[in-house]
């Protein structure tokens, strides 16, 4: 295989990261344990514990550099932990602080509060956060809706994910320079949590007054900054994508396989078995694009942002049609709030809004590859 090839294969050590990041959900994050947790108040849902665990074995820091606290891996080990996060559908706080947030601050010119930011990110003892709508889609303009002031912020951002409990944000704000990226403790801000569908992910609204803030890139290098987490997110939120998918499709097997009518397994049945194996056809393909996204942001490839939006484009719907033919073909327990498979409905219907829909990343692939606007 050439070095410009993709690598859409998993390595021996991915294989064996997966086998202990697996292990440990299945220990601490079984479903029952997240359909408690959504039970409770939104700001106990994240749980911290998991996520210190799971930092402790290196999850938190895989693409950081080892002078920083991290692991020193790259973005390819983290969209298999992604994949396995999703496939549990982990309420930890991987997509803001170990993805957004990450991604980001080693965008920047690293001076001592960001090294030792990243560091703590790295190694679990802090959470972060990039401020910006869920919504917001690599290639989008840079957020406008905070102001900088003299050392200060001041503006409204909605719908920010894994802010509730982050220990810091960082915030893009525009000023009389033009933009900026800034750091701002939690504390000073007022975090409001609002309605989500998927209630194992908490969104917030974040509200700045005046709140003291450490500048730490400015023009170009901001933007630039934004942009890559961006483009981080879309691809490694594609990986928790396909493991909804898998999990939904391995759980609704299984249930056919065991249920029987007319004397016979459901699964044996030729028009349900159709349905699976279009639906084995269309995760097989979305595990290729996955890993493609996933081998262009580690490689820092040109092409990681064509590669992103292919992902989201294509396996958005995937897992929204796994999780919906798994309420299907469960029949009516599937319906039920005891029966986990509407956490991993919610869970792949909002994530397929979330860092732009499907619609604005096939537009975002025809601006990349120049095609011409439709007639």
């Amino acid at each position: 295989m050439s070095e410009s090839e993709p690598n859409l294969l998993y390595s021996d050590i991915e294989q064996e990261l997966r086998a202990g990041v697996r292990e440990l959900l299945a220990a601490r994050c079984p479903w029952q344990s997240v359909l408690g947790r959504v039970e409770n108040d939104a700001a106990e849902v994240t749980d911290l514990a998991l996520w210190r665990e799971l930092a402790a074995m290196g999850v938190a820091g895989l693409p950081i550099a080892e002078e920083l606290g991290g692991a020193g891996a790259t973005w390819r080990e983290s969209s298999m932990v992604a994949e396995e996060l999703g496939r549990a559908v982990a309420p930890v706080p991987f997509l803001g602080s170990a993805v957004l947030a990450a991604s980001a601050l080693t965008a920047v010119d690293a001076d001592e509060e960001v090294r030792s930011l990243v560091s703590d990110l790295a190694e679990g003892r802090r959470t972060a956060t990039l401020a910006v709508p869920l919504s917001t889609a690599p290639g989008s303009a840079f957020p406008a809706l905070v102001r900088a002031g003299d050392r200060t912020l001041t503006g409204t951002v909605p719908g920010v994910v894994d802010a509730l409990n982050a220990d810091v944000l960082v915030v893009p704000a525009v000023g009389a320079d033009g933009p900026g990226l800034h750091l701002v403790a939690a504390e000073e801000t007022v975090r409001t949590p609002v309605v989500s569908l998927d209630l194992t992910r908490p969104l917030t609204e974040v509200r700045l007054a005046g709140a003291p803030a450490v500048a730490v890139a400015s023009g170009d290098r901001a933007v630039g900054a934004v942009e890559s987490a961006l483009v981080a997110g879309a691809a490694l939120l594609s990986a928790e994508q396909l493991g909804v998918a898998e999990w939904a499709l391995r759980t609704t097997v299984d249930h056919l396989k065991e249920r029987t009518q007319f004397g016979r397994p459901l699964g044996s049945f030729q028009a349900l078995k159709h349905r699976l194996a279009d639906l084995w056809v269309s995760i097989s393909q979305a595990r290729a694009v996955v890993r493609n996204a996933a081998g262009a942001v580690a490689s820092g490839s040109p092409d990681a942002p064509l590669a992103a939006a292919l992902a989201q484009a294509f396996v958005s719907g995937v897992a929204v049609t796994a999780a919906e033919e798994a309420v299907q073909m469960h029949g009516g327990i599937g319906f039920t709030w005891e029966h986990p498979v509407h956490l991993y409905l919610k869970r792949a219907k909002s994530a397929s809004i979330a860092l732009g829909t499907a619609d604005r990343h096939r537009g975002r692939i025809a601006e990349l590859v120049d095609l011409p606007p439709a007639p």
